[in-house]
């Protein structure tokens, strides 16, 4: 059975909508960092954070900006603001009784994987960092920094983005690994695709997190 509630996340200035989702006898919590242009309703997250639930992981979901400020392209590229935006959310989290004491991982897509591995590399408590169509790269010189194990999650088909992908790994120095979903482009639209990624992320954070 799963606990589910919408929830406002209040922070300097501004207050994010969320979702955040507790299976009976969570033991750990996973928050989710959507990339450009997406939101916490985002169905490929939503579709990841169902199938997460089933083994005993938590999930937050929530939306890195205001509706005013997704107006604004140039917002959805501030890496700074986001990661800003997600270490927020997860002192946030971790001060909520059902999630107190429980370990956090990210969940990153696009833009949310630079801003999930700056604000792990910022927040050594933070044990997994997963990216999927991410754009690692983003993060820059943060990455050597990143003590979380870090699960790279790229389509076959995404051929820039597995490009910057390896650029990104290589200059990782945690527990690392990249995982190609065969056939797949950017947003895994093929049959099957991401029901792997699901898979995939739930392996990692099984391995790591839990």
């Amino acid at each position: 059975m799963v606990h589910s509630k919408e929830i406002e996340i209040p922070l300097a200035g501004v207050t994010l909508k969320g979702n955040l989702d507790i299976p009976e006898g969570a033991k750990a919590m996973v928050v989710f960092v959507h990339g450009s242009g997406s939101s916490r309703l985002s169905p490929r997250n939503t579709l990841v954070a169902n199938y997460l639930q089933q083994f005993s992981l938590g999930t937050l979901l929530f939306d890195l900006l205001t509706e005013e400020e997704d107006k604004e392209y140039a917002n959805r590229f501030n890496i700074h603001l986001l990661t800003q935006r997600l270490l927020g959310a997860t002192a946030w989290l971790q001060h909520q009784a059902e999630a107190s004491g429980k370990p956090v991982g990210f969940f990153g897509a696009s833009t949310g994987a630079a801003a999930a591995l700056k604000a792990a590399a910022a927040l050594p408590g933070i044990r997994v960092v997963v990216s999927r169509g991410g754009r690692p790269d983003l993060a820059g010189n943060t990455l050597p920094y990143v003590h979380a194990a870090t699960l790279l999650i790229v389509g076959e088909m995404d051929f820039d983005v597995l490009q910057l992908n390896y650029e990104a790994f290589n200059a990782l120095t945690c527990v690392k690994k990249v995982e190609i979903v065969e056939g797949a482009t950017h947003l895994f639209e093929e049959p099957g695709a991401m029901e792997q990624v699901s898979s995939l992320a739930a392996d990692w954070f099984r391995e790591y997190l839990l």
